[in-house]
């Protein structure tokens, strides 16, 4: 699965907030994601998002 900057993204789990929609913030060996219902930033491992993504909604070039 291919995932770019700016990219919203669904998870397998979904936030606390209720909500399950995600922005990708930063790309690297890190990944910094935002939550878009709450704004709510977190940071996970590329290797773990990539397992966690369910699929892509918007790609935003």
């Amino acid at each position: 699965m291919d995932i770019k900057l700016n990219d919203i993204v669904v998870l397998k789990k979904g936030h606390a907030c209720g909500a399950n929609l995600w922005k990708i913030v930063r790309f690297g060996a890190d990944v910094k994601l935002e939550c878009q219902e709450c704004k709510r930033i977190i940071m996970m491992p590329r290797v773990e998002v990539k397992k966690k993504v369910k699929k892509v909604i918007e790609l935003e070039e």
